[in-house]
C-alpha cells in the first residue's frame, strides 16, 4: 500500500497504472492511496524515485 500523496499534485490513477505496468502486477487507486498486489515495496520505491519523488520522503515498512 502506497499512501501519503498530495492529491493536488499527483494523479493517483496515472501513477498506479505506471507502477502496475512496470511491476507487472495488479492493483488499484482508491481512497487516496495505491494498493498493489504482491510485495513490491523496494521495487516500488525505486520506481517512485525514477519518477521524480524525493527519496527522503519515501518510507518502506
Amino acid at each position: 500500500i502506497l499512501e501519503g500523496f498530495d492529491d493536488k499534485s499527483v494523479d493517483l490513477y496515472d501513477l498506479a497504472a505506471k507502477l502496475k505496468s512496470k511491476l507487472a502486477c495488479g492493483g488499484t487507486a482508491k481512497n487516496g492511496r495505491i494498493e498493489l498486489q504482491g510485495d513490491h515495496r523496494y521495487k516500488a520505491r525505486e520506481l517512485l524515485i525514477e519518477l521524480g519523488f524525493n527519496p527522503e520522503n519515501i518510507l518502506v515498512e
